[in-house]
């Protein structure tokens, strides 16, 4: 009678619902629950040893990030590249440094953000208000948390959530996000960036800025018995926890953006919006590796933008001009450095 292979430390048969990772010194394959190797951890691996072979051979070893320049040639071949996204990536990107936003975003009270401002002086680079104070914007408290953000929406309210490493969605419901929010051992980094809450209770207790009121088409313009109801696209929650990356992107539609930190801070690197850089955009994402090329060392500048806590941000639009718009702003990426509660 013929033997089943055992593998592992637990010597166990194959199981295919079972995510295991080969040695690389004994070949023999172990079970990631086994070796305290997570699935979402393994492409940033390039060498892995066993407990056994650790003694012999030395620990395992890390994928080491490409080149960050962008005149990188390339031609080095003993570095393979990482996910953006991953740990390595984050670890990474924590250390650069980037040119300060402050010469591309201009700052201004929320009383001086009017539709005349606008019309005056065009809406051409990103607006950050310091202080939410006359800008009209309604929120609650920061003592609202993720979980009153599960009452107020529903617990079983089905939300797209990323996981960061692998930059790809899925679906979950809002009370098992929120039960991986509050766990003391996250296994993976899940962002939440496009809860849309308007038909909720939680619609009651937060508004956006004035100007975006005045300025949207949807709540100004969408007819009330037009053969399509209007869309829901106007009260988005987003729930981040540290080290969340969203890689770069323009809007949906190209649609012009507003961020608002309720607790937390979340940083955002952008992109001017010239013919070369669109360009490049372009060339990048249709790449079928762009997920392992970060896109601001294509370009010559890539701005850092740190949006605290009670700040607002507004993002003219990538393509179309949906708010008051001379010329488009390029695609951002963000990253929240701690855990951010919530923003809209």
């Amino acid at each position: 009678m013929a033997t089943v292979p055992v593998y592992c430390i637990c010597r166990l048969p194959y199981d295919v619902t079972r995510f295991m990772i080969e040695c690389d010194a004994c070949k023999d394959w172990f079970h990631g629950s086994c070796v305290d190797v997570e699935e979402d951890e393994a492409p940033d691996i390039d060498i892995y040893h066993c407990p056994n072979c650790e003694k012999t051979h030395g620990k395992s070893t890390l994928k080491k990030k490409r080149n960050w320049n962008k005149h990188d040639t390339g031609q080095s071949t003993d570095v393979k590249p990482v996910q953006n996204g991953s740990q390595v990536f984050i670890k990474e990107l924590r250390s650069r440094t980037f040119p300060s936003s402050e010469d591309v975003v201009v700052k201004v009270t929320g009383s001086q953000l009017t539709v005349d401002y606008l019309e005056e002086t065009g809406f051409t680079e990103p607006i950050l208000v310091p202080k939410k104070d006359g800008l009209g914007i309604l929120m609650p408290a920061p003592t609202f948390y993720v979980s009153d953000v599960e009452n107020y929406v529903g617990p079983e309210r089905a939300v797209d959530v990323i996981d960061v490493t692998k930059q790809t969605d899925s679906k979950m419901k809002l009370k098992e996000f929120v039960d991986y929010y509050y766990s003391t051992n996250r296994k993976r980094v899940l962002n939440v960036i496009n809860l849309e809450f308007s038909d909720s209770r939680m619609s009651t207790i937060v508004e956006s800025p004035q100007i975006v009121r005045k300025l949207s088409w949807v709540e100004n313009y969408w007819p009330d018995d037009a053969l399509l109801g209007k869309p829901k696209v106007t009260k988005y929650c987003l729930i981040c926890v540290k080290d969340s990356y969203t890689d770069f992107h323009i809007e949906s539609g190209g649609a012009s953006s507003w961020y608002h930190v309720l607790k937390g801070e979340k940083i955002f690197f952008l992109i001017k919006p010239t013919s070369a850089n669109m360009s490049l955009y372009e060339r990048w994402r249709s790449s079928s590796n762009h997920c392992e090329m970060f896109f601001a060392d294509q370009v010559d500048k890539c701005y850092k933008c740190s949006l605290k806590q009670g700040q607002t941000l507004l993002i003219p639009s990538g393509k179309a001009p949906f708010l008051i718009l001379l010329y488009p702003w390029a695609p951002e990426g963000q990253w929240t450095p701690d855990d951010s509660d919530e923003s809209f």
